[in-house]
C-alpha cells in the first residue's frame, strides 16, 4: 500500500476508533483525524516490527484494519488521558 491508501485508512481507522470510545476529545474532529492516521502508521509498524505479522500490500486485508484501528484507540486514549480537561 502506498502512503495515500495508508492516510485513508487512518481517516477511517480514526472514525471506527471514536465510534468504539465516545466521549469528547480535546482535539474535536481533527484531533481525532490526525489521532487515526497516526494510529494506522503506528499500529501497522507494530503489527509488522514486534507481532511478526507483516502488513499485506492490499487494503482490505483484516489484519491491516485490525492494526490501524488498535492503533488509533491506543492514541485515542493516551490523547485523553493526556489532555482531558481535569476539572469535569
Amino acid at each position: 500500500m502506498g502512503i495515500i491508501s495508508w492516510i485513508i485508512l487512518g481517516l477511517l481507522a480514526g472514525a471506527i476508533a471514536k465510534f468504539l470510545l465516545p466521549g469528547r476529545d480535546p482535539g474535536g474532529f481533527i484531533g481525532t483525524t490526525v489521532i487515526g492516521v497516526a494510529g494506522a502508521f503506528i499500529g501497522g509498524w507494530v503489527s509488522a516490527r514486534w507481532l511478526d505479522h507483516p502488513i499485506t500490500k492490499q487494503f482490505y486485508d483484516g489484519a491491516t484494519w485490525a492494526a490501524a484501528i488498535g492503533g488509533s484507540l491506543v492514541l485515542l486514549v493516551l490523547y485523553r488521558i493526556l489532555f482531558a480537561d481535569s476539572r469535569r
